[in-house]
């Protein structure tokens, strides 16, 4: 279930990455509107200090898809290493419960074949 869990949260944030960033990054680079904002109507465009009406040019933009591809492959891959894990812890607890199966299939045999051979007599 943990293997599962953290999957799903890694999954999850790959989800976001590719919606926020590489969407819209692809979007700006297909409309080749680099340095152009797109208003919401009541909103202002803040003078030069920096805030969120600055808008960034194209190399900054590619930088920045290039760097979402870059994380979204790191989370993809993570999804393989915990799947794989998943896959190995699976298969090392079947293989102790088919071990501990045989050892207790070994001890009733063997007990029952100490009872048989002891004439009926209790042993001590």
């Amino acid at each position: 279930m943990l293997f599962d869990g953290a999957s799903l949260v890694l999954y999850m944030c790959g989800v976001i990455v590719y919606v926020t960033n590489i969407v819209k990054g692809l979007r700006v680079v297909q409309a080749g509107a680099y340095g152009v904002q797109e208003l919401v109507e009541g909103e202002t465009v803040a003078g030069g200090g920096g805030g969120e009406g600055e808008v960034i040019g194209r190399e900054d933009s590619l930088r920045v898809l290039a760097a979402s591809n870059t994380i979204l492959a790191l989370v993809l891959v993570g999804v393989l290493v915990l799947q794989a894990g998943q896959w190995y812890a699976e298969r090392k607890e079947a293989q102790e419960v088919e071990k501990m199966t045989r050892e207790r299939e070994e001890r009733v045999g063997g007990r029952n074949g100490a009872h048989r051979g002891s004439g009926g007599k209790k042993k001590q």
